[in-house]
């Protein structure tokens, strides 16, 4: 039997197969390492340790392929397999772990097992389809398991396919030909690759060039084409992918989707759904409540030298946009004496503020003036980490002179965020200043991770404190 085509003939093998490694490897795994830890033999193991490996395996199967575990790899970055991997052994573990408190048996469970346990099966997982990735790509990168794809549009979207599949050969895919409606283009290469112009053969060029996927790479004003093109390949199984010519819009977190059963694209939309959502709220009310714990001497300490520091209230409260434009109240220790501002006018403070107290200048200085918006988190209105919010003032100020402001409310507010780690914190004086920031803003919610997050608390611990912009 060929080597071509191997992986397509027994596609339904391979997929059965890594649903039973990966509830093997969570099986013998855990059993695996209640061995090593209690130092004994499989006949001693507590009952109570194999109903706990019998529900997580059960929970495995429910829950992996929610995370899109058993789809292709083809054509995707291994971090994206990674991450489905660890959120869905995370879910696992959390689900399981809510089961032994519901049932009152989480007594009998050893938590350095549990923790273990899940690293172990995390590590056997990641190591087979790592390496199941990497005989993948080389079976690719030597001419094997690859799929030939027709383009149709020769155009500047065309072309960036062409571009990202030639720097990509692991991905498995090549192009094969194009078609366009551009007359002039008939017999032209490009890259090496032929353009043809006649749609109505396109069935043909399918069978002529063993054609596995046709992808149609035209704007979104060209409906009539579609549906040509689909009616063309009305009776041939070829797979149809539509690539819609989108570079020209506004996008955020751009996905497909399903509206009341129609297939949709978004366009613009919050990462925050999900399992992101889940994570983010773990991260919130686990991280936060932690913080609040350690940080509460420190929030008594400084009402109280608030409190000496001038006439009026600890805390300073203000109205902003949270999540999606909702209204807020954001908590802030207040900084500055007692002062009535115009209706409608939020005055930034300033280089040597005369509002601003001596002891409210260094909380400033340090961001400790920030530390009663733990309790925002607390309250789930905002984020430990999330695009700074701004006055309200101030968003209507700015949200028709900075591009794309507003979307900065696709995610919940933060303490820190990825500006304020790169220095952009303090007076937004200049309007180049407001749109730096809100680049960065943007950039964090296209790239939103667990590990992002993460990341900025770490900066932000060493750098995002003290800043010379803030006063």
């Amino acid at each position: 039997m060929s080597l071509k085509g191997f992986f397509d003939r027994n596609i339904t093998f391979i997929w059965t197969l890594a649903r039973f490694l990966d509830v093997f490897f969570i099986a013998i795994s855990g059993i695996w390492v209640y061995l090593l830890r209690f130092n004994t033999n499989i006949t001693q193991i507590p009952e109570a340790y194999y109903y706990s490996v019998a529900v997580a395996v059960i929970l495995s199967a429910i829950i992996f392929p929610w995370f899109k575990l058993y789809n292709s790899w083809r054509g995707k970055h291994w971090g994206t397999h990674l991450r489905a991997i660890f959120f869905a052994l995370l879910s696992v573990l959390i689900i399981l772990s809510l089961l032994f408190v519901f049932l009152k048996v989480s007594e009998k469970f050893s938590r350095l097992w549990l923790a273990n346990w899940f690293l172990v099966a995390f590590a056997l997982i990641v190591g087979y389809r790592f390496l199941t990735y990497l005989v993948l790509s080389f079976v690719r990168q030597i001419g094997f398991n690859r799929r030939n794809v027709l383009v149709v549009g020769a155009g500047d979207l065309g072309q960036v396919i062409l571009s990202n599949i030639l720097h990509q050969h692991s991905s498995g895919y090549d192009v094969a030909l194009f078609l366009d409606d551009n007359k002039s283009l008939e017999g032209k290469m490009l890259n090496g690759i032929p353009v043809y112009t006649d749609m109505k053969n396109i069935e043909r060029y399918v069978k002529e060039y063993n054609i596995r996927e046709v992808w149609v790479a035209l704007p979104l004003r060209a409906e009539k084409r579609l549906k040509e093109i689909l009616d063309l390949l009305n009776y041939n199984m070829v797979s149809i992918k539509l690539i819609p010519d989108v570079f020209g819009l506004e996008l955020l977190n751009h996905s497909v989707c399903k509206v009341a059963g129609v297939p949709a694209l978004d366009l613009r939309s919050t990462p925050m759904v999900g399992w992101r959502q889940f994570v983010k709220y773990l991260e919130d009310r686990i991280l936060g409540s932690i913080i609040f714990i350690l940080i509460s001497p420190l929030l008594i300490i400084i009402s109280i030298g608030v409190k000496l520091s001038s006439p009026g209230p600890v805390l300073f409260k203000q109205k902003r946009h949270g999540w999606n434009g909702d209204m807020i109240n954001v908590y802030k220790f207040r900084t500055m004496k007692v002062h009535n501002e115009k209706p409608g006018q939020v005055s930034q403070a300033t280089k040597d503020d005369s509002r601003i107290t001596p002891f409210g200048r260094f909380l400033r200085k340090t961001s400790l003036d920030e530390l009663p918006q733990f309790y925002n988190v607390l309250q789930g209105r905002m984020s430990i980490v999330g695009p700074r919010p701004h006055a309200v003032e101030h968003n209507e100020l700015y949200k028709s002179k900075v591009d794309k402001y507003m979307l900065r409310h696709k995610v919940k507010p933060g303490i820190t965020g990825w500006a304020q780690v790169n220095g952009l914190r303090g007076e937004t004086d200049t309007l180049e200043k407001m749109q730096k920031r809100v680049e960065y803003d943007l950039y964090y919610i296209q790239h939103w991770s667990l590990w992002f997050d993460l990341k900025i608390i770490f900066l932000t611990i060493f750098k995002g404190f003290i800043n010379k912009n803030a006063y």
